[in-house]
């Protein structure tokens, strides 16, 4: 390992990160993990898996996480071993082009499902384009 180099995030390294959290947080070792699932909405099979370092968690695991412990999605995915830190830098410094996503999906993103409300919609995203100048589109 080079002087600079991270180490790798396992489920033995998320699963003792965890626990760390959780007493912090004021969970005790005795009784918190089950006071833990209750105050965050995860089951308590799924924290039990997680300190014991069973298998990688699933997104919606990490999500539920990030929100009960006030954690950005990033760094427990980092965490957890899903991405390098490297891997989530280079996916925040990636531009987002709106071209990439029609307005009908954009609509249906929204909620917006019906025929009307789609072509509602459309026409709304195409009058905001127009006011837009050519040059600010373009890059975007």
């Amino acid at each position: 390992m080079t002087p600079h180099a991270t180490p790798a995030h396992t489920p033995k390294t998320f699963a003792a990160w965890l626990r760390e959290q959780l007493l912090l947080r004021g969970y005790p070792e005795r009784g918190g993990q089950r006071q833990f699932a209750a105050d965050s909405g995860i089951s308590p099979a799924t924290v039990s898996r997680l300190l014991r370092a069973d298998g990688v968690p699933a997104l919606d695991t990490l999500s539920a996480l990030s929100e009960a412990l006030g954690v950005g999605l990033g760094d427990l995915l980092v965490r957890a071993g899903i991405l390098t830190a490297d891997d989530l830098a280079d996916a925040a410094a990636r531009p987002i082009h709106p071209a990439s996503i029609t307005p009908e999906q954009a609509a249906r993103e929204l909620g917006i499902t019906s025929e009307p409300g789609i072509a509602t919609f459309k026409r709304m995203v195409g009058g905001l384009r127009a006011t837009e100048p050519s040059d600010r589109r373009a890059s975007g």
